[in-house]
């Protein structure tokens, strides 16, 4: 192939990974991440409970889980450009709806149309084109980089929603961005997502140049024949375990550094702040980690920053820097969820089902995920926030130990079959 083919080819793959990228940035950032500010303006302006309102939030995400494994089949049935274009009038039309509902029901369902929009065109749909887009060797950099819009899009997004609200209040506020996020995202999948034409447009890395054949679409698993398979199953557990950890970690240490640490205000807010910044970090050098030390070792990586960012929470009580540190290396470690069940999926079972494999692998962590708050607020309840975080600290071990294992299992059992 001549080097003006390869230079068309790399770039095209990477206005792919753009595209993912203002995808993250505004339809995804939009249906995901302003939300949280909504709050208090919904529940004075409708008169609805704390409690009822916020339910909107697992109410989502258990909807979104239980559609992920359908839009999978639908993108190996339907047009990647018809998915995305469904995916962002779900996602940004369900946001602008929020602005006429009433009642808490109506909030709950237009909840569930959003997150079954944003699935399509973010958890489902990012891995799925870029994993079609580059190889085995590229696809950790490219994944890294398109979830990163989300972090950049944060920046933004935050600023706007909160003069927003305090300017226009939330209905209104539910309509400029439900219009933004549609506006942005609409064009975007018309214009530029595609799948590749060929197995000639995939981005490869240097040692798989010559071996185009091990990573065409066609390789890998049916759902059939993986859901068969005992590292499935053992993959699934330990994704659970993950968004176990996942869940508490990041949700529950402000109230943990306020209430039993007793930092001040703004030192927990500094805290959240150092936590978003390495965030956006973690997904780019988690994505590199992945390319450039393979999946298992890239495991054992996040493994190490995760229990040492667990044992900084621990012991701040003693040392309060350490909060910062718990910060610093819980945000690298993001990319452990974040490119992370995506990369498992295509790395373990290939390409041939990976749609409806990895909607079905996210329930595992999704369930992990909404469970893993509770049962920490349990455990505390019960015996204390120090117990609790060595609990969490369990979740780490076993969910790692399971995931590395079976990154060990499924390459053996990969290089036997081919």
């Amino acid at each position: 192939m001549s080097n003006s083919n390869n230079k068309k080819r790399f770039a095209t793959a990477w206005v792919i990974v753009v595209a993912c990228m203002l995808i993250q940035a505004i339809p995804f950032g939009v249906a995901s991440n302003i939300q949280p500010q909504f709050v208090s303006y919904v529940v004075e302006e409708r008169g609805f409970t704390l409690a009822g309102f916020s339910l909107i939030f697992t109410l989502g995400t258990i909807v979104s889980a239980v559609a992920s494994p359908f839009i999978g089949t639908l993108f190996n049935k339907v047009n990647v450009k018809v998915m995305y274009i469904v995916g962002c009038i779900l996602s940004g039309g369900g946001f602008l709806a929020f602005s006429m509902c009433q009642e808490l029901w109506q909030f709950y369902i237009v909840a569930g149309i959003v997150q079954v929009g944003t699935a399509a065109i973010s958890s489902i749909g990012v891995p799925l084109l870029i994993n079609r887009w580059f190889d085995e060797e590229t696809k950790g950099k490219a994944m890294g980089l398109a979830f990163a819009g989300s972090g950049l899009g944060n920046i933004f997004l935050q600023q706007l929603v909160v003069s927003s609200l305090a300017t226009n209040g939330a209905s209104k506020s539910y309509m400029l961005f439900g219009a933004l996020s549609l506006i942005v995202g609409i064009p975007v999948s018309i214009f530029l997502l595609r799948m590749p034409k060929n197995e000639d447009e995939v981005v490869r890395g240097k040692s798989s140049l010559s071996e185009a054949a091990a990573t065409t679409a066609d390789f890998g698993y049916t759902f059939k024949e993986a859901s068969k398979l005992k590292y499935f199953w053992i993959l699934g557990i330990g994704l659970f375990a993950l968004g176990m950890y996942v869940s508490a970690l990041a949700v529950q240490y402000p109230a943990y550094l306020t209430s039993d640490v007793k930092l001040s205000p703004t030192m927990v807010a500094s805290v959240g702040s150092v936590f978003a910044l390495f965030c956006l970090f973690g997904n780019l050098v988690g994505g590199v980690i992945f390319d450039k030390l393979g999946v298992t070792k890239g495991l054992v990586v996040a493994f190490a920053l995760a229990a040492i960012a667990c044992l900084s929470l621990i012991f701040c009580k003693q040392l309060a820097f350490l909060a910062f540190i718990f910060a610093a290396l819980k945000g690298l470690s993001v990319f452990a969820y974040m490119i992370g069940p995506s990369m498992l999926t295509g790395s373990f079972f290939g390409q041939k089902d990976f749609g409806t494999i990895l909607g079905v692998v996210q329930i595992f962590f999704a369930v992990g995920f909404a469970a893993g708050s509770t049962v920490f607020g349990l455990l505390v309840d019960n015996f204390g926030y120090t117990p609790a975080w060595y609990v969490i600290l369990g979740f780490i071990v076993v969910s790692y130990g399971l995931l590395i294992f079976t990154s060990i299992g499924m390459k053996k059992l990969n290089e036997k079959n081919n």
